[in-house]
């Protein structure tokens, strides 16, 4: 992450500290209170109908945030494909694809037997998933509504999580999950520009159930919400797998020197844990969301490697790299999502998973 990312990124999350903060903080916050006015507008013209929303035969369980970062989402949305899969309900993923290339129409990343694209072609996220979940069936598109149409015409879906779905109004959901940053779950309280949020707060109005994510040491805030909340963190697993799945305990790169590297929104978080796991690392290297390695990244952990034994990144990054010739072996860690309220997410979604038919 550049300097300028950092300066940018500590002022969204917590507002104006030093004159420069203050002086950009006083040029953007026009701008948040026009985007603020035209997203309200925007919900409105949704719910007055002057918008469609598409309304699908299936249930729809949308997985969202208000801010934009990292809330750890991907690792809620595969244990809920899992859940679903558990319970023997064919699921669909519908993303928006980010960070994969631009493609006007739905793209099948797995129609429920295998991977079919590449991370490049459909974003890293939706390639984790798939890899993660093979029966699962995961399709990306800008229109969001084609492909869930698609999944439950074309590949018969019972079950669609829509990834990133809070603000995609255009889809209609039964069942809206709302992820807040345990840390900073409103950033400093504006929306874009000045701040993180994608709509005013009001939003959360919308939502049916909040996980509070990270919670390792939450911050002590009073949420807006009515809903109910539950609260999850996100665990490093215990062993590594290297980049072609073979798997080794985690505890064995202990005494050797690693450079742990991450394209991700909070890659602090994913330091730190490598450390308390006992890790030395000589080098912390971030690169910006959803990189796409190239020879630049290359170079830096190249020069960075003369001095370590092993690299180590998160499963979303690693599935980025098998075109590079890295300088030293490369572990990925899985997360795992660890509830405090063990079962009770389940509770929650077993009445539309288990729903023999949908009753519109």
């Amino acid at each position: 992450m550049s300097g300028l990312q950092g300066f940018y990124r500590r002022l969204a999350r917590n507002g104006p500290d030093s004159i420069a903060e203050q002086l950009l903080y006083v040029f953007l916050l026009p701008f948040s209170m026009l985007y603020r006015e035209l997203m309200r507008l925007r919900a409105a013209l949704y719910r007055w109908r002057v918008f469609s929303s598409y309304r699908a035969s299936v249930p729809i369980i949308s997985v969202g945030n208000l801010a934009v970062g990292g809330t750890g989402k991907t690792p809620v949305v595969d244990y809920l494909i899992k859940f679903c899969l558990a319970q023997g309900r064919q699921v669909a993923v519908v993303s928006r694809g980010y960070g994969g290339r631009k493609h006007p129409g739905v793209q099948v990343v797995s129609g429920g037997k295998g991977l079919l694209l590449e991370p490049e072609q459909c974003g890293d996220e939706p390639y984790l998933l798939a890899r993660r979940n093979p029966q699962a069936l995961v399709l990306v598109s800008p229109k969001r509504a084609d492909a869930v149409r698609q999944a439950v015409e074309e590949f018969g879906a019972e079950i669609v999580l829509l990834d990133d779905g809070f603000q995609h109004l255009a889809v209609q959901r039964d069942f809206d999950i709302v992820l807040l940053d345990a840390q900073r779950p409103l950033g400093n309280g504006q929306l874009l520009p000045a701040g993180l949020l994608r709509e005013p707060v009001s939003a959360l109005g919308r939502g049916d159930l909040f996980l509070l994510t990270r919670c390792d040491n939450e911050a002590g805030f009073d949420l807006p919400v009515k809903g109910p909340v539950l609260h999850c963190r996100h665990a490093l697993a215990d062993h590594a797998l290297n980049l072609k799945g073979q798997q080794i305990p985690l505890a064995s790169l202990g005494d050797k020197r690693g450079i742990a590297f991450a394209g991700i929104a909070e890659p602090a978080g994913f330091f730190s844990s490598l450390k308390d796991k006992g890790l030395g690392l000589v080098f912390e290297i971030s690169f910006a969301d959803h990189c796409s390695y190239g020879e630049s990244e290359l170079r830096q952990l190249t020069v960075a490697s003369l001095e370590a034994d092993y690299l180590i990144t998160t499963e979303k990054d690693a599935v980025k790299l098998s075109a590079l010739n890295l300088p030293l072996p490369c572990y990925q860690v899985p997360l795992i999502l660890e509830f405090r309220e063990p079962g009770s997410l389940e509770g929650f979604l077993r009445p539309l998973v288990c729903l023999e038919k949908k009753v519109l």
